[in-house]
């Protein structure tokens, strides 16, 4: 099963991606972890990618499409794969259909998760990430037991710097203006399938996985 999972930033694409990874057990592949990692480790890469990335804006296409091609092309892919960040624009999505074209295979469906911009805003602007071991919390949704201090390993928590209310509004308007198209692009081709994401998590991945296993 070959999936993209496409929504504004804070939609829960991520959160699902894990699910559906467990669920039917083919790798969950994120542009933006890609791009953390190699920003953790200073890579040139990562230096490169994290000025965009602070300013709410999308990485270049050569950079994100030649980091997606060698992701796909490792042998846990072979038996299906989860796209979460990527592609997120036309040019992109074209560039992904020429990579699958070149590996024999195709896309067998695309998740948009709808979310309105004032919850976007509302989870995002809460969201709070350990500097340690990368675990989320919200301060609303799903607080800490002790503020600032993560659960799981006793890191401190920080909000990252695309997730200040600025940042966010930003990358809502880079979502509007070159991602939102996607939608329409793959409804033409029949591949498009939605979701209300303001649903419970549970209830957005039953959602999903009946859409899913309709399809298969």
């Amino acid at each position: 099963m070959n999936l993209v999972l496409v929504g504004p930033p804070g939609a829960g694409k991520g959160t699902q991606a894990v699910r559906l990874q467990e669920a039917y057990e083919i790798p969950h592949i994120s542009t933006g972890d890609m791009f953390r990692k190699a920003i953790k480790e200073e890579t040139e890469l990562g230096k490169k990618a994290k000025e965009y990335i602070d300013q709410g804006e999308l990485v270049p296409d050569e950079v994100t499409i030649g980091i997606v091609r060698e992701r796909l092309a490792q042998d846990d892919c072979q038996q299906g794969f989860i796209l979460d960040g990527f592609p997120r624009t036309v040019n992109q999505a074209d560039a992904l259909n020429t990579i699958l074209a070149d590996m024999n295979t195709s896309l067998d469906a695309v998740i948009n998760i709808k979310v309105s911009d004032a919850e976007v805003i509302d989870r995002l602007s809460g969201r709070r990430i350990c500097k340690s071991c990368g675990a989320s919390y919200h301060v609303k949704f799903n607080p800490p037991k002790v503020a600032g201090v993560c659960d799981e390993c006793g890191g401190e928590l920080y909000q990252r710097e695309d997730d200040n209310s600025n940042t966010i509004q930003q990358r809502l308007n880079v979502y509007s203006e070159q991602t939102s198209p996607l939608i329409n692009y793959y409804q033409e081709l029949d591949l498009l399938r939605t979701v209300n994401g303001e649903d419970s998590l549970d209830n957005v991945f039953v959602e999903i996985k009946d859409l899913l296993d309709n399809i298969k």
